[in-house]
Parts: structure tokens; C-alpha cells; sequence
């Protein structure tokens, strides 16, 4: 007799089941931080959403965890009005100036007889946000931009975890709910450790690797692409309710934390001071308890917590008057120098190092410190043997602020900047007017790895495939000195390196041969002579024609050439005056690397006799490219705005050139009109 089966799963109730664990967990992990199961448990319930929706992707809903990674790139940034001001804050940064913050708010307020009660919050390091939900699903984020405006980023800040897509339904004093129009307002940061393991992950795949937390973070959410931010681990805390008292009923700044709280939402660590005396001892206390928190924090926020008494103090156009940041001062540590030796960076640039005995500062242990350059350990007069103040400069890089003369011993030897290069032994330069003193040598080793990476660059000879890890692993196999050794490998040397298979090894191998065409422009900015950008490689490629002519060149026939004067030209003759150098030029040629400028401007171009400027930060080409696209469609590409420009092209972020442009009556375009107009479209 078969048996009775029971009735069939329903996929919408497991889906909303799925669903709901699924925040749950996300609130545990990024809002509480008390995770109830492991990464695989999460992923196994992700896994069974994502093959429910699969198959029934008419369940898809725009606030299921499963929409917040992936999606196609956005074309750009779209720039969105705030409903209100996003204003930044006065700093101050001793207690004398907090107490006259206090004073100046009790004036205002008529010198009330209790204290102010205010609201102290640490201060993230990370990225002013704007948050909204309508009818509590998860529907724009922006930027602060001018304060007035910011760039729509709703696509990468909906891969952010700890952000709910769908608000818990909260009523809110006087019967407001968040199932209405919601807008917060909050700080997107990288914690230390997310920030590490984010670098540690770029280097290892052969990327650029970023300098700090915050830095990291800006550029996560300015990604074009939702699933490279989502691959990021970035995290948000709220701080704020916009129009909570005249919309909520809300009465104090404590009310609005805890209303975000309810709401689901991650917020910042908050605690009530009754008066100035109060705050000055929160103060001291997170001075040294700032570094026990997973985030950068550079002080504290200082908010009068009485919204009437905020409302009664109000703003200046700039800022609120309610509130100020109190940044902390770089902390110093004392320590030991143990030796200075010098360092030769990826540019050749010869920088004095202090080893030093480990210290504790700013929350990590420091052995080195960046002398800078030889002015300036000339200024602190630091010699080995001394006793030095290190503090971290933005509280990243280490660095030796002064000298503890009364503790010298003895009579040690002033430092002195070797006349030749650490490493290849090759005799140092520096020009006149500059601090730094330089090695100019392309195959010196200490410079090859830097070179190489310009070399391939995207700007330059744009080899896919060729990041930090590929290049370092081929230097170290031996594989590789300067850039002509490129053109020697095969796929057979390359596959036994670390993350090159087959097929990498085969699209290397393929790239580095379809470089050797990339033009006579390229090429001369690929080999990195000093003072030559795009622009100039450019220019010079115009007018010369070819690698030879250029080398044979006399400062005469340099400082002819259009915007080349004569530090440009200097360079240019001491570049091609190096042996070594006129060795890796010779090989290149060998190597079938075209040396000759084979395309000339289209005479009949769409820019003919068109003077076009370019300013802002391009999404769709490097600056080399679209100089390149200039000229090739007969134009003449400039740097400095006039009554002759004929077209302003603007990226992102575009500054001064773009108000003179308007003032003058320039045609400006988008980087899509470009490409409409030199496309016939226009």
C-alpha cells in the first residue's frame, strides 16, 4: 500500500522563514555582536534562500538578504538633494576650548541653573552617510557631498550587512511608525580588522593595497560596481534621526539612539554627561579606551542632548552650534633610536630611516619611523643613539618629531646621505630647489618592482594580469630585472609560480605581446622619465616621432617642443645619457616593441582644430586614454582653461577649471557627450 505523502512545502512561507533567520543573524553578528552560529551554518541558510528564489524568482523581493551582493556596474554617480543640510562639526582639541563650547551654549540658553546634559559619542573615522526607508524597506543612500547634495550610493550600501534592508516596525512617540518615510543618518567604517584582512586579500590577488581604514572606505562606496563593494567588508553605524523631534516627538538625542536601536539599526556607543566637569572626565577616559574598540576613532562627539535646547541654540551655515568634535592629539611614545639607514622607494626617491627600539603608540607597537628626508634630520638633529618622540602622523605612519638632547650620551656622529644608491650602487642626484636626492637608474633593484608595475600600468603599456604578487614573484624567481625581461617569458617559466595556472600564464603571456603595439605615447611615459607625464609623453611623441629621434634630441630641440621647458628637457637628456638605461631602451626595440608613432591626428577629425581641456576624476578613461582619443580625432588636447578652449570634458568631482569654463562660455561635456560627439553622434 504506498504510503500517504504530507503536503507539499510551501517555497513563499519557507522563503520569509529563510528570510527572517537570516536578519536575525545579520542583527546578532554586525549589530550585537553575539553570533549564535558559524560562517558555514549562515552561508547553508544563504544557499537555500538563494536556490528558493532560483527557482520562484517571482518571490524575489528587493529587501531579501539575497539582493544585497552582485547586480550589474552602474553607469555613474547620480548626485541626489538631502532633505536637510548635512552640516560637519567645529573641532576643538583641549579642555579650555570644551569649556568655552559650554559656556558659549549656556549663554544661548540663558545661563540655566542646572547643568546642560550632554551626549558623548566616539568619533568614527570612517564616512558620513544618509539613510533612507520608505514604508521600511531600504530604498536611498548618499553621500555627504557639499552638505546640500551628495552621490547616490544606494547600490554598494545595500551590500553592507549590519544595514537592514527592512526596518523593524517600531512606533515612535505621538504614534509615528518606521513603516513611513525613515531617514537616518550614520558612519560606514572598516574595522582594524576587516580593514587588514581587505589589504592582505589586494595584495595577494596583485592590487593596489590602501593606505587607512577611512581612505579604504571612501573608495569602497564610491565602486561603480556593487559586487566589488560587496566583497568588502565594510560596516555602518547610526547616529541620527533627521527632523526627529518635529516628526517623532523625540525629546533628547539618547531618545533618538535608542529609537535606531529599535529600529533595527547599528548604533554608536553614547553616554549622557550632566555638565561640562562630566564630559572633560569622558574625555580623559576614552583617551586611552579608544583603542580597545575594533574601529578607528580620533575623538569624541559632543551633542547637547535637549532637542528644544538644540532647536533654541541652532546652526551657522557650516555647522551646528549644539555640538563640536573633540579630536584627540597624535599620542607620543619615547623611544630609542637605534640606527638610521636609508631606504630607496619604487621612484627612486633615497629616504633616511630610523630603526627603533619597539614603543607602544597609538594603539601598535612601532620599530621604524620615516626620517623623510635629509633636511629634515639636518632640523631635529637626530643621530643614532638619541632618544626621540614618535608619534603617528593621522595616526598611520610613524614618524620622529623631536630630539631629547638633554638625554644624548656622548658625541655621536651626525648623519650624513650617502653620495651613492644603496642598492645598485649608482651615484645619487638632486636637483635644485628639491629636498630629495634621487637614484635614476631603470634596472636599479631596490626600483625595479615600481617600474615594472608603471611599466604595465594601465595608462602606460596596460598589461593585464601583471599586479604587485605576479611582479614580486617574478623578481624573486629571477625571471625579470627590468621591464625588457617581460618580453623574454613564455607560459611554461610562469606556471610554476605561485597563483599562476595555465590559463593565467597563457593571458600574461598573451598581454605582454599585444603591449608591444601600444604606440610611441604610451611607451615613453611606460619608462618612467622623471618630470614626463602623460601629457608631455605625448607632446614629445608628436613632435619627434620616434624613440631615436627623442634620445638624439639636444635641450635646443627639447625646449621647441610645446610646453616642454628646460627641467623637462633636463631630464629627458640625463634619462637617455644612462647606459643602463639606453640597455633596457635597446631591448625593448629587440623585442619587436614598436618605437615609432604610427598614428597621426585625423587631420579631418570630429575635433579638428578643437582645443579641449579635461578636468575632474574620468570613470571611463585613464588621462593617457582619452588625451589619446583627442588627438587621434584631431584635436588638441590642453591643461589651462582659456577664451580659445573649445570644449571642457568633466569627470567626477571636477573643481576650479569647470567655474572658469562657465564663466567664459565653454561648451562643456560629460565624458558620454565625448564619446557622442567624437562618435559623430553629437
Amino acid at each position: 500500500m504506498p504510503r500517504k505523502s504530507g503536503p507539499a512545502p510551501d517555497p513563499a512561507a519557507e522563503v520569509e522563514a529563510l528570510r527572517a533567520e537570516i536578519r536575525r543573524h545579520d542583527r546578532l553578528y554586525h549589530v550585537d555582536a553575539a553570533p549564535e552560529i558559524s560562517d558555514r551554518e549562515y552561508d547553508i541558510l544563504m544557499e537555500r534562500l538563494l536556490a528558493l528564489e532560483s527557482s520562484h524568482p517571482d518571490l524575489v523581493t528587493p529587501d531579501s538578504p539575497s539582493q544585497r551582493v552582485g547586480g550589474q556596474p552602474i553607469p555613474g554617480f547620480v548626485s541626489v538633494r538631502h532633505a536637510a543640510p548635512m552640516q560637519s562639526l567645529d573641532n576643538t582639541y583641549n579642555e579650555a576650548e570644551l569649556r568655552a563650547f559650554d559656556e558659549r551654549v549656556r549663554k544661548v540658553l540663558g545661563d540655566p541653573v542646572e547643568p546642560v546634559t550632554y551626549l558623548v559619542e566616539p568619533k568614527i573615522d570612517g564616512v558620513a552617510v544618509n539613510l533612507v526607508w520608505e514604508k521600511g524597506l531600504f530604498t536611498l543612500g548618499t553621500t555627504r557631498g557639499d552638505g546640500v547634495s551628495g552621490d547616490d550610493i544606494t547600490h554598494n550600501l545595500r551590500t553592507v550587512r549590519g544595514l537592514p534592508l527592512r526596518l523593524a516596525e517600531v512606533r515612535l512617540p505621538k504614534g509615528t511608525t518606521t513603516s513611513g518615510r525613515f531617514e537616518a543618518r550614520g558612519e560606514c567604517y572598516l574595522t582594524r580588522e576587516g580593514f587588514s584582512a581587505m589589504n592582505a586579500r589586494a595584495e595577494a590577488e596583485g592590487e593596489k593595497t590602501f593606505v587607512n581604514p577611512r581612505n579604504a572606505t571612501a573608495g569602497t562606496l564610491k565602486q561603480l560596481d556593487p559586487a566589488s563593494a560587496g566583497s568588502r567588508p565594510l560596516q555602518v553605524l547610526t547616529y541620527q534621526i533627521v527632523d526627529a523631534r518635529g516628526r517623532h516627538g523625540i525629546r533628547t538625542q539618547a531618545d533618538i539612539v535608542d529609537a535606531l536601536a529599535a529600529a533595527g539599526l547599528p548604533v554608536n556607543r553614547a553616554a549622557k554627561a550632566d555638565g561640562i566637569e562630566a564630559v572633560l572626565e569622558l574625555v580623559r577616559t576614552w583617551e586611552t579606551k579608544r583603542f580597545d574598540l575594533p574601529y578607528e576613532v580620533d575623538g569624541l562627539v559632543i551633542k547637547v542632548n535637549d532637542l528644544g535646547q538644540q532647536e533654541d541654540l541652532g546652526s551657522t551655515s557650516k555647522a551646528p552650534r549644539w555640538a563640536i568634535a573633540f579630536k584627540y592629539p597624535a599620542q607620543e611614545a619615547i623611544t630609542r633610536v637605534e640606527q638610521i639607514f636609508c631606504s630607496v622607494g619604487r621612484t627612486g626617491v633615497v629616504t633616511p630611516v630610523a630603526f627603533l627600539t619597539p614603543v607602544f603608540v597609538s594603539g601598535s607597537t612601532v620599530a621604524r619611523a620615516t626620517l623623510h628626508n635629509a633636511d629634515e634630520v639636518e632640523r631635529l638633529d637626530v643621530r643614532e643613539g638619541d632618544w626621540v618622540a614618535v608619534e603617528k602622523g593621522g595616526e598611520v605612519i610613524p614618524k620622529v618629531t623631536r630630539v631629547l638632547l638633554e638625554k644624548r650620551e656622548g658625541k655621536p656622529r651626525k648623519f650624513r646621505m650617502p653620495s651613492s644608491c644603496p642598492s645598485c650602487g649608482s651615484p645619487l642626484v638632486r636637483e635644485e630647489g628639491e629636498v630629495a636626492w634621487r637614484c635614476i637608474r631603470l634596472d636599479c633593484p631596490a626600483q625595479v618592482e615600481g617600474r615594472i608595475l608603471h611599466f604595465a600600468s594601465r595608462g602606460a603599456m596596460k598589461i593585464e594580469g601583471l599586479g604587485e604578487k605576479i611582479v614580486a614573484a617574478l623578481i624573486a624567481a629571477g625571471l625579470v630585472r627590468d621591464a625588457s625581461d617581460l618580453y623574454d617569458l613564455n607560459a611554461e617559466q610562469l606556471v610554476p609560480l605561485e597563483r599562476m595556472g595555465e590559463k593565467s600564464a597563457a593571458n600574461l603571456v598573451a598581454s605582454i605581446e599585444s603591449s608591444k603595439t601600444r604606440g610611441l605615447v604610451r611607451l615613453i611615459y611606460a619608462i618612467g622619465i622623471r618630470q614626463v607625464g602623460t601629457r608631455a609623453a605625448e607632446l614629445l611623441a608628436r613632435h619627434f616621432g620616434s624613440m631615436d629621434a627623442l634620445a638624439a634630441a639636444d635641450e635646443d630641440a627639447l625646449v621647441a617642443v610645446e610646453e616642454i621647458g628646460p627641467k623637462v628637457a633636463h631630464e629627458i637628456q640625463r634619462f637617455f645619457a644612462d647606459d643602463g638605461n639606453r640597455r633596457i631602451i635597446g631591448r625593448l626595440r629587440d623585442a619587436g616593441v614598436v618605437m615609432e608613432e604610427t598614428r597621426r591626428a585625423a587631420a579631418g577629425g570630429p575635433l579638428s582644430g578643437k582645443t579641449i581641456v579635461v578636468t575632474g576624476r574620468l570613470t571611463k578613461f585613464t588621462r593617457a586614454e582619452i588625451q589619446e582619443a583627442i588627438t587621434s580625432n584631431g584635436g588638441r588636447a590642453s591643461d589651462s582653461i582659456s577664451k580659445k578652449t573649445d570644449y571642457l570634458v568633466v569627470g567626477e568631482e571636477a573643481g576650479s577649471k569647470l567655474a572658469k569654463a562657465e564663466s567664459l562660455g565653454v561648451t562643456i561635456l560629460t565624458e558620454d557627450e565625448f564619446l557622442a560627439l567624437i562618435a559623430g553622434s553629437a
